[in-house]
């Protein structure tokens, strides 16, 4: 075929993907053809715009590294990563909804007993977490492994810190017979996210915000059941209608109330979590 114009390119492009040997790469690759050349097909995109886009999607890669992602952010901003989520983690009734991992995670906190101190030394107002993992019918889950991690009072996770010696405000930890695990830290801010780059240039340029309400990350994995990656969300937090990655969700926003009971004030969490069974998957009673 020859003479392409705005009218015939699309369908010329597809009809090249005819001997594609994946059939999922194949559909996946033909809708992306199409929207894409609906798009600009529908904004009639100027060659200033599409040479734009071009070198904000080559400073976005540029901007990646081993420590930050930026395309992740980018995904994260343009609701694209929570989509994923959701299409992915439906969930049934009994259990937590899922949101975004975050860029954050590490893989190799520290395993500590019931009720340890995950703060690491560092000072803020002192919160206490209780909680309990259960099947989605309610059985609690005993032996979940369930990793933590948390911002300061700053708003800076651990990593973020170069002064810093050790891992702190995170931790593993393994659910009793009860399903029942605790730990105490320090009440986590809200922060922004890394906003110097491609990412920031554009949420500046779209009149947003980068920031994150108050959150306390949880993992939690049990054999049978689907790994849950969620957020527990601070109900006193600024920017929980205004989220900059579009991860909040009623069901998991809990209060952390304040306890001054001891002369000294400190917040609390108390939240039960539901895992959801895998397909056909034999789950011990």
């Amino acid at each position: 075929m020859r003479d392409f114009d705005e009218h015939n390119i699309t369908r010329a492009v597809i009809d090249s993907l005819a001997q594609t040997g994946d059939a999922r790469l194949k559909t996946v690759m033909t809708s992306l053809v199409r929207h894409l050349h609906d798009f600009v097909r529908d904004v009639e995109i100027s060659f200033e715009e599409w040479s734009a886009a071009i070198d904000f999607l080559t400073r976005t890669g540029q901007m990646c590294s081993d420590k930050r992602q930026e395309f992740i952010l980018l995904s994260d901003t343009l609701g694209v990563s929570m989509l994923v989520d959701a299409i992915n983690h439906r969930m049934p009734e009994g259990a937590t909804e899922t949101t975004v991992l975050g860029p954050f995670f590490v893989a190799a906190a520290p395993e500590l007993p019931f009720g340890a101190d995950i703060s690491g030394g560092i000072e803020g107002e002192k919160l206490s977490v209780n909680g309990v993992v259960c099947a989605s019918d309610g059985r609690p889950l005993a032996e979940a492994t369930v990793d933590v991690w948390h911002a300061d009072d700053d708003g800076y996770y651990d990593v973020q810190q170069a002064d810093l010696q050790s891992l702190a405000m995170r931790a593993r930890f393994r659910t009793d017979r009860d399903g029942r695990f605790a730990f105490t830290s320090i009440m986590p801010a809200f922060y922004p996210i890394p906003h110097d780059g491609p990412v920031g240039e554009m949420l500046e340029a779209l009149g947003r915000h980068p920031y994150r309400p108050a959150h306390v990350h949880f993992m939690i994995a049990a054999e049978g059941y689907e790994t849950l990656i969620t957020h527990i969300f601070d109900a006193e937090s600024p920017y929980l209608d205004s989220d900059a990655v579009f991860g909040v969700k009623n069901s998991l926003i809990a209060p952390f109330p304040r306890d001054d009971r001891s002369g000294k004030v400190q917040r609390g969490l108390s939240y039960r979590f539901g895992l959801k069974p895998l397909p056909n998957a034999a789950q011990l009673v």
